[in-house]
């Protein structure tokens, strides 16, 4: 079942195509979108209006607050040390503030926060905090601007 018994779903979620999500032992926030080809592991928070576009990873210990959009695509990283056996080592949480925006194909890296309203451009790699309303790009993700 692509949507365990497990996922707590707040009000007016929409899924795209429910049996091409693979969901379980996480929490989504009311009013929130989430496209096909897209998993979210457990211990994961997803606030109130947010939208998860198609093909993304939302790996465990992820926590996205209210109205934040992910693009197409985009893999969220936790493991710091990854072993095929042992477990590896993971990272602390991964935090994504309010009305912050994730580009296409964007990767980020485990322990980091994302600010409020910050923009991490397409296909950045993002290895460590962005700020509040900064724009970032590229590999590593470096700052562009800042969004007045």
């Amino acid at each position: 079942m692509p949507i365990a018994s497990d996922v707590e779903l707040g009000s007016d979620v929409v899924i795209h195509h429910p049996e091409l999500v693979n969901l379980y032992g996480c929490v989504i926030g009311e009013k929130t979108s989430i496209g096909p080809f897209t998993e979210i592991q457990r211990n994961v928070r997803v606030g109130a209006r947010c939208k998860i576009s198609s093909h993304s990873f939302l790996c465990e210990g992820l926590i996205l607050e209210d109205d934040v959009f992910i693009g197409h695509g985009v893999m969220f990283i936790n493991d710091f040390e990854p072993r095929a056996a042992n477990m590896g080592r993971h990272t602390g949480p991964t935090v994504v503030k309010e009305g912050a925006s994730i580009g296409t194909g964007a990767v980020i890296r485990g322990g980091v926060t994302v600010g409020a309203g910050a923009l991490i451009g397409a296909g950045a790699v993002v290895t460590r905090d962005v700020a509040e309303n900064a724009v970032v790009t590229g590999i590593p993700a470096r700052l562009l601007r800042t969004i007045a």
